[in-house]
């Protein structure tokens, strides 16, 4: 007989946190003899019938179409999906947060994947759920878990240092609501689903994502002779010079043999189109997280990329095979006037640590 309350409900905004709720949905499988339990295959909709997904639908075409792919996905792991165009004109947020009450207010536990969306602070002030969790939602993993354990205000690091806005005033105390949801207190609990590596606060559980749903599910990949690049979208936030970028990647490719640019989902067009002119570099934009595509293969012996989420998750993704992983630091002197302050010392993070955990090796453009 089916329940007449929705048990967990898990918040996506973008690809890689569907694909990291997946994750942690199979981590948390019952363990029979120290495994997790399998289940009967696609569609076995006993697997997850207590967990529903809500997509909370960006506008970039590209986004939209590897969330459709992941909704996909996630139905034959047997989850329920909700898809909302929650950014589909002016009154779209309210819509979206009032059809949702009801769901919020019957949750048990939530699931996010990005503590610092303002959409996901609203709907956590609504929310009555005592047992929290966030999935990766990448290199924003770290710095949220360093601000929560400072007790900073929930801010992205590329905007670390830059002064607050109109809106940023009249939000304020939404997002101060919401932090203090996400802070473990007596009778709520908040778990941290990651392949980063965060040092959390004592009270934070923290679950090591092993990437154990797409290693089962995909693979292992044919290896091209060839070697591949990985995007990134440093250039559309901001933080590094154009120019400067298009130089590292052209140098990059000429040195190590790269034939293919695996496209960032936020990279524009216009940048696209001049890379490939540069370097003659053949332009992929995945239907897919870049660890599913590479799992999935065909995929090159080597794969170039700046620090960024990947160079923490494709290690445990590509466990097994003899994919090679090289990192290209960013030079402090690509980073463009509107950087963060914290950019530079954040980035040297990103890749010292993956060096450290994954044993990578480091290459200059």
């Amino acid at each position: 007989m089916p329940r007449d309350t929705t048990a967990t409900i898990a918040f996506v905004e973008s690809p890689v946190q569907l694909l990291n709720v997946l994750e942690w949905a199979h981590s948390t499988r019952p363990l029979l003899n120290g495994v997790p339990a399998q289940r009967s295959g696609p569609g076995d909709a006993a697997a997850h019938d207590d967990l529903t997904v809500v997509v909370l639908s960006p506008t970039d075409p590209m986004s939209r179409g590897q969330l459709r792919r992941m909704a996909e996905l996630a139905h034959e792991e047997g989850m329920r999906v909700r898809w909302e165009e929650a950014r589909g004109g002016p009154t779209a947020p309210l819509r979206t947060i009032a059809g949702l009450r009801p769901l919020l207010r019957r949750a048990d536990r939530i699931v996010i994947g990005d503590p610092f969306s303002r959409y996901v602070q609203l709907l956590l002030t609504v929310a009555r759920a005592r047992d929290l969790v966030v999935v990766d939602d990448g290199t924003a993993t770290m710095e949220f878990v360093a601000q929560l354990d400072s007790g900073e205000r929930l801010v992205r690091w590329h905007r670390r240092g830059s002064r607050a806005g109109a809106r940023d005033v009249l939000f304020a105390p939404f997002a101060a609501s919401a932090r203090r949801r996400l802070t473990p207190s007596r009778g709520r609990t908040v778990e941290v689903f990651s392949a980063m590596p965060v040092q959390a606060p004592e009270a934070v559980t923290v679950t090591p994502n092993t990437f154990g749903w797409t290693r089962a599910r995909f693979g292992p990949p044919r290896l091209t002779k060839g070697a591949d690049m990985v995007g990134t979208s440093l250039v559309e936030t901001g933080v590094v010079d154009p120019e400067r970028y298009l130089e590292a990647v052209a140098a990059l490719a000429r040195t190590h043999g790269a034939t293919r640019y695996f496209a960032h989902r936020r990279e524009s067009p216009e940048k696209l189109r001049t890379l490939h002119l540069r370097t003659g570099l053949e332009i992929v934009r995945p239907d897919l997280p870049l660890e599913l595509i590479a799992r999935r293969g065909p995929v090159g012996r080597t794969i170039l990329s700046f620090p960024s989420t990947v160079v923490h998750t494709l290690p445990p993704a590509l466990a097994g095979t003899e994919v090679r992983l090289l990192i290209c630091d960013i030079d402090p002197g690509w980073l463009t006037d509107k950087a963060s302050p914290r950019a530079q010392g954040f980035l040297a993070d990103v890749t010292g640590s993956a060096r450290d955990a994954h044993g990578l090796r480091m290459v200059a453009a």
